[in-house]
């Protein structure tokens, strides 16, 4: 809408937009998009995914043992993911049974008091960890829910991780989810149906495991400046 603004931004490329309808007689999707927006490719991560190619100065940086596989859980910076997190740590015995070198770091974020969850020996329970991209470039597998951020960052990163859609949550049953399929990246489990025992063998089917994301494109943030420096 050019009357309204000077341009439009989308952070990513038209293959990263659904193919759908917006609704019944209305547009598809990715062609209203590429009509109206313009697209800076890739994703803004904040970092660049080649500064963490040495894994074990990371993993050492951040206290991370050689022998461990860690897992890091999170949940973004609402309360809404306590459920999640409760359900996780019930899983942890089980993981920990089937991945006796398992360490589990749960970070709650700042809404979800760490006392309020249950108590289980050797889990690592902290509010805030400091700059948390570090740990998910350095883990063995993350456990998140199906926001975009964490999950491209894990993306870029190409670490394994398993992620939980918010029930009803438009963008992440359909858009985060199409884009990270586009990737071919992280495993989605519906949470409704999961159990703990069910979360445990995923995370011990997923620690370490190899995988072949495609690469996210490289000087988004360049682009993306350059079409805002048009304006001034």
């Amino acid at each position: 809408f050019p009357r309204l603004r000077d341009r439009a931004i989308f952070v990513g490329t038209p293959d990263d937009i659904v193919p759908d309808h917006f609704g019944s007689d209305l547009p598809l999707i990715r062609s209203w998009t590429e009509e109206h927006y313009d697209f800076s490719g890739g994703y803004i991560t904040g970092f660049d995914p080649n500064d963490f190619a040495d894994r074990e100065s990371l993993r050492a940086e951040e206290g991370f043992a050689p022998d461990e596989k860690v897992c890091i859980v999170t949940v973004g910076g609402s309360g809404v993911g306590g459920h999640l997190l409760r359900k996780v740590i019930e899983s942890f015995p089980e993981a920990k049974r089937l991945v006796p070198e398992l360490r589990m770091v749960v970070v709650t974020g700042p809404r979800i008091d760490p006392e309020s969850l249950p108590k289980t020996d050797g889990l690592d329970v902290r509010q805030y960890v400091h700059n948390l991209y570090r740990q998910l470039a350095a883990c063995d597998l993350a456990v998140v829910q199906g926001g975009l951020t964490t999950s491209m960052e894990l993306t870029a990163n190409k670490r394994p991780f398993i992620y939980f859609p918010l029930r009803h949550h438009f963008e992440q049953n359909f858009h985060v989810r199409h884009r990270l399929n586009r990737y071919g990246a992280g495993r989605c489990i519906d949470f409704e149906n999961s159990t703990p025992e069910l979360i445990a063998g995923a995370i011990a089917e997923e620690i370490g495991r190899e995988v072949a994301y495609k690469d996210v494109e490289s000087g988004t943030v360049e682009r993306t400046a350059e079409l805002i420096a048009q304006l001034l």
